[in-house]
């Protein structure tokens, strides 16, 4: 059975489609961003598939694609549309899915749901982390959120500067394992995105 993996992150620009870039790589998985909001013409999923080398990974086409680059449901509201859970389908594919949160897990998409339950009881979630002033609790806290959903298979990917102080303090009071960290590095691109999948494919998630 193909499985499949859930990108989330602490808050906005962390550092998710790096990742998701990096484990659609890593595993030759389709890509899929339900909900994009903002920057149609150079959307998550272009960034991504310019990121990807193999051939075999199909990019879905998003469940909502909204205008404005703002929280979902803010931009479906100046689109004049409701996002619907219902009419967000995870597409049918043979390979491992790669899916592209927006935001961090409690943003919203309309006046009741949030990216959190767009996210399934088996999906391995792969949240990512970057320091900051806060980002201590704001992971433990999205870790937190995770599990009083029943989601046990998480892992974490650091990404910007090492900071061991606040790295350490969220695995030890966490206890979840870390796959991996994207540095700071001066650029990204395809090469880039492979070295580190070549790194990170034993480690990830197996059903």
């Amino acid at each position: 059975m193909p499985a499949h993996y859930f990108i989330t992150g602490i808050s906005t620009d962390v550092g998710k489609s790096i990742a998701a870039a990096m484990i659609t790589e890593a595993l030759e998985a389709d890509y899929w961003k339900p909900v994009q909001a903002g920057d149609l013409d150079n959307s998550d999923t272009h960034k991504v598939e310019r990121l990807v080398s193999n051939s075999r990974t199909t990019f879905h086409k998003n469940s909502y694609a909204l205008n404005s680059p703002v929280s979902p449901h803010a931009a479906a509201e100046i689109d004049s549309i409701n996002i619907d859970l219902k009419k967000i389908k995870r597409p049918k594919t043979n390979r491992d899915l790669v899916i592209e949160g927006a935001g961090g897990l409690l943003v919203p998409l309309n006046n009741k749901s949030t990216i959190l339950d767009l996210i399934q009881p088996d999906d391995c979630v792969i949240l990512v982390s970057r320091h900051y002033l806060g980002s201590i609790n704001h992971t433990l806290l999205s870790i937190e959120m995770l599990k009083s959903r029943g989601i046990e298979n998480i892992k974490i990917i650091f990404s910007g500067d090492e900071h061991q102080s606040t790295e350490q303090a969220i695995q030890d009071h966490s206890g979840i394992e870390v796959l991996g960290r994207i540095e700071q590095e001066p650029y990204f691109d395809k090469n880039v995105v492979l070295e580190y999948a070549e790194k990170w494919k034993e480690k990830l998630c197996k059903k």
